[in-house]
């Protein structure tokens, strides 16, 4: 089960809480509030010339999420002294049990004593000295051996959740149908904890494959993925909701995901302005050395852009990574993205990645009024 909070979305009117209320990543499961006959969001109503704005919107969320990282260390903290005192206490009662049964036990309790201390000493000396360095290696090149053993998703991932990345191409003349449609089901979906699902958020393609619908859920592992659904396409209006869905779209593709593990996902959050989602198609292989390089330049990055997460495929279309970013505009993007090239370490990120990347893709996209991040 989840242990996230369930939130309340706020309709288009209503201003909207730029931080979640609680810490971690709570995702909102409650059905959005909008005016379904309302015009389906576009590029055209976002005020231009709102950069103080957002800027001042993303000072708050920051802020509010470094306040509640900190509070949940601080319980972390306090939680760990406390069990660490129970454990001590415990340690303490079982060691004056442990030597009363050493002094009965005499001189079997003595040899069993003196084997472990001659094993441990053989221990010791079989790892060191010229010979082993050059059998077992330097303790960093024994560190690298053991993380190539790991799985790419155990070196890439965090590992807790799954993600799931759904591009449906509407059919033009479908698309305020389509609004229609999916804004009614994907939020009551979600509003469900037995589907175990959250809804990261829903974004309509402005440019790039315009009319293009891009939706990201998270799932508890693939677990939870399976068992969402399983319980969703047996609900009773799914089969209704599916031919409908069937007559609006023209094609639709998924592919499941999972979070690098140095950007978690960021938790719902108002900012307003404009989304991109570049996607990149790396040569095979190529997947842990991006990590590297990526994970030492998004430091110099995040100085000047506001990321919303960066996930990897690992079923569907494979060798793809996507990143989401977002702005105040197109013209703040533009300023962002030539100020992050003054920012120490940006440069010298992309000359190590571009030649590991076959193909690349940018989509300028705005969020649906159910999107619980926008």
């Amino acid at each position: 089960m989840y242990s996230r909070r369930i939130l309340p979305r706020l309709s288009p009117t209503t201003t909207a809480p730029s931080t979640p209320s609680a810490a971690g990543r709570p995702f909102t499961t409650a059905a959005a509030q909008w005016n379904k006959y309302s015009s389906t969001p576009a590029l055209s109503d976002i005020a231009p010339e709102q950069g103080h704005v957002f800027d001042a919107k993303q000072k708050e969320f920051r802020q509010n999420l470094a306040e509640q990282n900190r509070k949940r260390k601080e319980q972390e903290r306090q939680s760990a002294s406390a069990a660490s005192s129970t454990s001590a206490k415990s340690s303490s009662s079982s060691a004056s049990a442990s030597s009363s049964v050493s002094q009965g036990l005499g001189s079997l309790s003595s040899a069993a004593g003196e084997a472990a201390r001659q094993n441990d000493g053989s221990d010791k000396k079989k790892g060191s000295g010229r010979l082993s360095s050059l059998i077992y290696g330097t303790e960093e090149g024994r560190e690298m051996d053991r993380e190539i053993e790991r799985s790419f998703s155990q070196v890439l991932a965090r590992g807790k959740y799954v993600h799931s990345i759904v591009f449906h191409e509407v059919k033009p003349d479908k698309v305020d149908e389509y609004v229609e449609l999916v804004g009614s089901w994907y939020p009551r979906m979600a509003s469900m904890p037995e589907n175990k699902v959250h809804l990261v958020g829903s974004w309509r393609t402005e440019v790039g494959d315009c009319d293009t619908f891009v939706h990201i859920w998270e799932y508890q592992r693939y677990a939870g993925y399976h068992a969402s659904l399983n319980s969703i396409q047996n609900h009773p209006d799914f089969p209704a909701f599916d031919a409908k869905l069937k007559t609006l779209i023209t094609t639709k593709k998924t592919s499941l995901m999972q979070e690098f593990r140095f950007w978690p996902t960021s938790p719902p959050r108002s900012l307003g302005g404009v989304f991109e989602l570049r996607t990149y198609t790396l040569h095979p292989g190529n997947l842990l050395e991006w990590e590297t390089h990526w994970q030492k330049g998004l430091a110099a990055r995040r100085e000047v852009m506001e990321g919303v997460g960066a996930w990897f495929v690992q079923i569907g279309a494979l060798n793809e990574v996507h990143h989401l970013w977002q702005f105040a505009d197109l013209e703040e993007r533009r300023a962002r993205r030539e100020q992050s090239w003054s920012v120490p370490g940006w440069g010298e990120t992309v000359h190590k990645t571009v030649p590991l990347i076959q193909t690349m893709k940018s989509r300028i996209m705005v969020p649906m009024p159910w999107s619980p991040i926008g």
